[in-house]
């Protein structure tokens, strides 16, 4: 019967690593790098009718080419607003209107930028990495609260699955670090 609980355990830990590894897509994502990506734009809020809204809920946010997004809002009035918002969320793009639609022009990056944002995927990557040892950390106290009901041998079998699974999970976390890395420097 306890060892069902390990078995649950071990599947949770699953869960809670692929929902580490999601979130680290997401930052990765988010992070700009030499091409025009409608995901930059996925965190600008904008104060609309006195609530914070997302800019993508509010507006058709779409890749016009390589180096150029278009956003095109669904209530024209809210353009200087949506506007400000962009300029406020630090992204490195100037915004620019023609009283309809604002374009956001990706510049080149220098090799400055590239670097610092190298240094940014590198500081995610390890802090998703201490998010997958901390579940890893809870899972092995859950399994040794449990050390009385179940067999020795049982509680060490569990402890090598949540250890091969975190080996697994952090080999995911290094690929898409390396993978976000090589997008930066590919020019």
């Amino acid at each position: 019967m306890q060892n069902e609980t390990l078995i649950e355990q071990s599947n949770k830990i699953d869960e809670k690593f692929n929902k580490v590894i999601d979130h680290l897509k997401s930052e990765l994502n988010s992070m700009r790098a030499g091409r025009a990506n409608p995901v930059v734009l996925s965190r600008v809020t904008v104060d609309y009718y006195g609530m914070q809204t997302p800019l993508n809920q509010m507006a058709n946010i779409s890749v016009t080419d390589a180096r150029t997004l278009t956003v095109s809002l669904y209530d024209v009035s809210a353009l200087q607003t949506a506007k400000k918002a962009i300029i406020a969320a630090d992204l490195g793009l100037n915004p620019v209107d023609d009283g309809k639609v604002i374009r956001l022009a990706f510049p080149q990056l220098t090799e400055e930028r590239r670097k610092d944002l190298i240094k940014q995927v590198k500081k995610v990557g390890e802090d998703s990495k201490v998010a997958l040892r901390n579940e890893r950390r809870d899972a092995l106290d859950v399994g040794k609260r449990l050390k009385k009901d179940v067999s020795e041998d049982e509680t060490a079998e569990y402890e090598k699955v949540i250890q091969k699974k975190l080996d697994g999970a952090i080999e995911k976390v290094d690929k898409l670090i390396k993978e976000k890395e090589a997008d930066l420097l590919e020019i």
